[in-house]
């Protein structure tokens, strides 16, 4: 029986250091437990996509990332995969952002609301959260090749109404985050 060719490989499974095979219930336990924790606090929810080109595939890791401002965060990841080397950086660019901002529609149901909820009563103690899709491009032409798309992908975030897109040097979740887990090959069990 040979392998099975797919194009784009993605579980919907989620990980960090401590915790793998989490599906989005226990992500959304597992933020709304975070924040519980201190609802005084101001927080960033926080989700960026960064991808690696590794021969015959193209590997994507999208950060999700809830940080107490000063105090603390927790995160984890997705990894998904297209079955083919993407080298055009628009295209990498671009679907680096469609993963954000699914994965962002899938949190701005359910876990953005909660957390808003467990914030409320403390509003007048400090609470607050904002919420940003990160997006892996810069604005200065001689350091970013990527500055030509940045437009076209901060509309794209700035039309879903939700999330406040951010670019480098500010977006630590595609930049900083997700990058780190780009780097190693993945193993497909197909």
């Amino acid at each position: 029986m040979g392998k099975k060719s797919v194009p784009f490989y993605d579980e919907m499974l989620f990980q960090n250091l401590t915790e793998s095979r989490m599906t989005l219930d226990d992500v959304y336990a597992r933020m709304v437990r975070f924040v519980s924790s201190d609802v005084r606090a101001s927080y960033q929810f926080v989700i960026g996509t960064d991808s690696q080109v590794f021969g015959t595939y193209t590997k994507f890791v999208t950060g999700v990332i809830i940080r107490r401002v000063g105090k603390g965060v927790w995160a984890c990841y997705r990894q998904s995969v297209v079955k083919r080397p993407l080298l055009s950086l628009k295209e990498k660019l671009s679907f680096e952002t469609t993963l954000s901002q699914e994965t962002g529609d899938l949190f701005a149901a359910t876990v953005l609301p909660a957390l808003e909820g467990l914030l409320l009563p403390y509003v007048y103690q400090g609470a607050a959260i904002e919420s940003f899709i990160d997006i892996d491009a810069g604005t200065e032409p001689l350091r970013n090749p990527t500055f030509v798309y940045v437009e076209e992908m901060v509309n794209r975030v700035k039309a879903m109404g939700i999330y406040t897109p951010r670019t480098k040097p500010d977006s630590f979740g595609a930049s900083a985050y997700a990058n780190r887990y780009t780097k190693r090959p993945v193993r497909l069990v197909m």
